[in-house]
């Protein structure tokens, strides 16, 4: 649970937080701008962060627009998620190479890097969480994802603003980070004046903290924080109703609504890449021409593919559009339930955000829920 006492840095003091984390050896991650977007990736120092950028997100609609001030972290989350970091999307597991006794096993597996993500929101939290129990909690722990998760530093940042995709609240997830991360910032402007509430939630957290120059948060600035996370949860952009779903969605497999999305979804796959909790991948052979060398890589799947499904002697199990958006959704919001004791959606909204056609699962569900069969 995070460290009631609250401690106020201004604005200066983050260029002293990403050289603590890098002199403790850590690469940091964090929002930057590329291709039109606010994407995750490595960074050098506060500069390289959307300072006063914002976006516009909608059903199939994501614009970047300059803000009047210089916020660091006043945008929604973008098509990036954080599960590139745990689960690359193309990672090579190992290899094998021809010699006189036949072919020797080779790990390559690559060692985990020591990373401070900064700009975490609550839901990519929770989605983290779940990605947990999937990765190490279960029967077969992935090692690879363990030892990285092992080697992370989390600088969570309470949401300022809602996106029109956002549905958090819906699924209990968000928008204020309550657990999960070592640090968590609530950034603050106001005139002639720009800092962060800081909370530890780890004693990891609190060790950086200790090294940096803070003071106490004062009740006028614990107040004012607590304020921009409590607007923020009133200006959801979307609801979904979650009440008895799993049987709602159990029950109406049959539903013509599932025609009706079959018309508009292109199965492009887009909502699973972008989705921060979607976990499928595939393997594959890669051979040199001589024979005496292959790599087992492992790359990202999409239950919408046609191959995703495919049986040896029987073809694609789900080979038209509604088998594959049904799958989708109702294992995301149904049997993930059974599956990991949790839904498998978090509300970021980025499916609905990066749906070429504007596909919206609330949208979806509300209409079988109107009319169910």
């Amino acid at each position: 649970m995070a460290n009631e006492t609250k401690q106020t840095l201004e604005r200066p003091v983050l260029q002293a937080l990403f050289l603590h984390l890098q002199e403790q050896g850590y690469d940091i991650v964090a929002p930057t701008l590329r291709d039109a977007a606010i994407v995750y990736d490595t960074v050098n120092t506060p500069s390289d962060l959307p300072i006063g950028w914002t976006d516009e997100q909608d059903a199939g609609r994501y614009r970047l627009k300059k803000r009047d001030d210089q916020a660091a972290f006043a945008y929604n989350v973008g098509p990036h998620s954080w599960k590139k970091y745990l689960l690359p999307p193309r990672m090579k597991l190992w290899e094998a190479q021809r010699d006189q006794k036949g072919f020797t096993m080779l790990d390559a597996t690559p060692p985990p890097r020591k990373l401070a993500l900064i700009g975490v929101r609550s839901c990519e939290l929770h989605a983290i969480a779940i990605q947990d129990t999937v990765f190490i909690e279960g029967t077969c722990v992935d090692p690879f994802y363990k030892a990285q998760r092992e080697n992370l530093f989390i600088v969570a940042v309470q949401c300022g603003q809602a996106a029109k995709t956002c549905f958090c609240i819906s699924m209990n997830t968000g928008p204020k980070a309550d657990s999960g991360y070592d640090l968590a910032l609530t950034e603050i402007i106001e005139e002639g004046r720009h800092y962060f509430v800081c909370e530890a939630g780890s004693e990891q957290g609190q060790d950086i903290l200790a090294g940096l120059e803070t003071q106490p948060s004062s009740e006028t600035e614990k107040n004012t924080a607590n304020a921009i996370v409590e607007k923020t949860a009133q200006s959801m952009g979307r609801t979904l109703d979650t009440a008895n779903i799993k049987t709602l969605l159990y029950e109406n497999l049959e539903h013509p609504r599932w025609n009706d999305v079959a018309e508009r979804c292109l199965t492009c796959g887009n909502c699973t890449m972008v989705c921060p909790t979607c976990f499928c991948t595939t393997v594959e052979e890669v051979t040199d021409l001589s024979g005496d060398h292959t790599e087992h890589w492992r790359r990202w799947d999409s239950c919408f593919t046609m191959d995703f499904s495919f049986i040896h002697g029987e073809g694609s199990v789900r080979s038209s559009n509604k088998s594959r958006y049904r799958q989708w959704m109702t294992h995301k919001l149904a049997t993930w339930h059974d599956q990991f004791g949790t839904s498998g959606c978090v509300g970021c909204g980025r499916c609905i955000t990066w749906c070429p056609p504007g596909i919206d699962i609330t949208e979806e569900v509300a209409a079988i829920r109107e009319n169910p069969v």
